[in-house]
């Protein structure tokens, strides 16, 4: 089956299609996109995971379509240091 993976920080996105077979978990939807390579800085012991902006458990199931997204931590001064800019 056929999902997406986004990923975004400041200074790059991510956004793929790839194909997993079914009953395939957000884990291991993550840990085959390669993000992990690509960002180190990941680590699913402290990112929030989601699917579609619903915030999900790593064990669970995908289905066909399904976009799982990663999330960064938000800093704590996010609203002011916008209203700066």
């Amino acid at each position: 089956m056929n999902v997406g993976i986004a990923y975004a920080k400041p200074t790059a996105q991510v956004w793929k299609n790839i194909e997993v077979p079914e009953g395939a978990t957000v884990r291991e939807v993550i840990e085959r996109s390669g993000l992990l390579d690509q960002f180190p800085e990941l680590d699913l012991g402290t990112n929030k995971v989601g699917i579609f902006g619903a915030v999900a458990k790593l064990e669970k199931p995908v289905k066909d379509g399904d976009r799982v997204e990663i999330y960064r931590p938000i800093h704590p001064d996010a609203e002011l240091l916008e209203k700066k800019r």
